[in-house]
């Protein structure tokens, strides 16, 4: 049937999408759940994606903060300074979708379900404001240096809220997730 077959390319298109441009691996975050859940047996699953999120804010702090390190080094360019922006907003929100994955999946969710991509979407989103924060004290007459705790605080701000939002719609009941008629 044509329309079945156009629902399975996107969702191919998605996979692949977030498999190659992203690294995203899906065996890795079903690695790192079950390692929870087999660590943490008594918890509840939000406590589990608590421990996720505490064990990521501060990673997420260090990525943010050494992505503004090229601009520190005399003479390496704008280009170099660039690359290293990237990289670092790509490794950030690579992070961060595991993060919401793995706790969607301490929730039961089936992070192979499209509509995953949404919710994976808005973490890219979010990911890029929070970096791009970073670089407002590029446009003020300040220390070279302000970049870096910026960088750092805006990220871990990032994975906290992010696995914040998290917890509170992967724990809500599905009715809760659809409006009301009107």
């Amino acid at each position: 049937m044509p329309g079945q077959d156009t629902v399975a390319k996107q969702d191919i298109l998605h996979d692949k999408f977030f498999y190659f441009f992203l690294r995203l691996r899906k065996d890795r975050i079903r690695k790192v759940v079950a390692a929870v859940n087999n660590s943490y047996p008594e918890e509840s699953a939000e406590q589990k994606a608590r421990r996720l999120i505490a064990a990521q804010a501060p990673l997420s702090f260090f990525g943010g903060a050494i992505m503004h390190l090229p601009e520190l080094i005399p003479g390496l360019g704008q280009a170099v300074e660039f690359l290293g922006f990237v990289g670092g907003t790509s490794a950030l929100t690579r992070m961060h979708l595991y993060l919401i994955l793995e706790i969607g999946l301490l929730y039961g969710k089936d992070i192979d379900d499209k509509a995953r991509v949404p919710e994976m979407l808005s973490v890219v989103a979010a990911t890029g404001l929070a970096a791009g924060i970073s670089l407002l004290p590029g446009f003020l007459p300040v220390s070279k240096f302000l970049p870096l705790p910026i960088g750092g605080i805006t990220a871990y701000v990032a994975a906290q809220m992010i696995g914040e939002e998290a917890i509170r719609l992967y724990s809500a009941p599905a009715k809760d997730l659809v409006p009301e008629p009107v």
